[in-house]
């Protein structure tokens, strides 16, 4: 992953502008760092099947950084969760002000798709690469699942119905990431399976998000911990004890699925999954 983040440093947003801080802001959550889950997992499906398009795959991979990075300022906004600490650094309303973090959200997300606009592949595979980007974080996606979030803060949702709002919310965008590997090596015959894959991968992440908000200091976890009272999180309606429950069943089954990929994919992507698949064991 040095590679990719050099090419992400070398390709930060760059603007003409008189504002005496928009272009610093424009970086500042993109070099705070991160998990890089979303674009390891991407690189992980191409380096298994065609690892001499590795390199192209940097744009695609960067795209979906770019929006997830858009969408944490915009979670981050006080009109949303309110929360003062992301990547271990100051969010950008509290840096800059709200307005700042507003458009350079909006920035990253339109940023996403020139970026992939650009990407070294043939015109039929950028399109689907930007429908797959659009679909899933978009307004029946990631977007659908905050709205639904927000809404219905203080107002407890069953069990099912959350697990609708953080498919949307969190897992679309990691499922899209590995769907959008198999897109760019040509093995759409498997683009599905790992969807799907993606889906209760992602379910599990946010599982272990709201687990790690009650188990975890602020500092330990780089962002506001303990704020999730109001929100419909797997701990707040089932309690701890029964998320860690769910997030065994679901890290034992994702477990037994990564073993049945083949021999090629298991090697790229097990040493990331097994990483994060298990992350909220030490806690339990």
């Amino acid at each position: 992953m040095q590679k990719f983040e050099q090419f992400l440093l070398d390709n930060l947003p760059q603007s003409q502008s008189i504002h005496p801080h928009y272009e610093a802001a424009l970086h500042n959550m993109l070099k705070a760092g991160g998990k890089r889950f979303r674009p390891a997992l991407l690189l992980g499906v191409v380096k298994a099947y065609n690892p001499l398009m590795s390199e192209s795959a940097y744009h695609a991979a960067y795209a979906i950084e770019l929006l997830h990075t858009y969408s944490l300022i915009h979670d981050d906004l006080p009109a949303m969760d309110d929360s003062p600490l992301r990547r271990g650094n100051p969010t950008l309303h509290v840096v800059y002000d709200e307005v700042t973090a507003i458009l350079v959200g909006d920035a990253l997300n339109t940023y996403a798709f020139e970026i992939l606009s650009t990407a070294p592949f043939s015109d039929e595979t950028k399109v689907k690469l930007v429908r797959e980007l659009a679909q899933n974080g978009g307004l029946n996606g990631m977007v659908l699942g905050q709205a639904i979030d927000c809404y219905f803060e203080n107002k407890p949702l069953a069990i099912e119905d959350i697990k609708i709002l953080h498919t949307n919310k969190t897992a679309k965008l990691i499922a899209a990431s590995l769907k959008m590997g198999a897109i760019i090596v040509g093995r759409e015959d498997m683009a599905q399976e790992l969807y799907d894959f993606g889906i209760k991968l992602g379910l599990l992440f946010q599982i272990q998000d709201d687990i790690l908000d009650v188990t975890q200091s602020s500092e330990e976890a780089g962002k506001l911990t303990n704020n999730d009272e109001a929100k419909n999180s797997f701990v707040t309606i089932l309690g701890l004890d029964e998320a860690l429950r769910e997030a065994n069943i679901l890290a034992d089954e994702l477990t037994q699925q990564m073993e049945s990929f083949d021999e090629s994919l298991q090697r790229e992507l097990s040493p990331i999954l097994t990483k994060y698949i298990n992350r909220h064991k030490s806690t339990s």
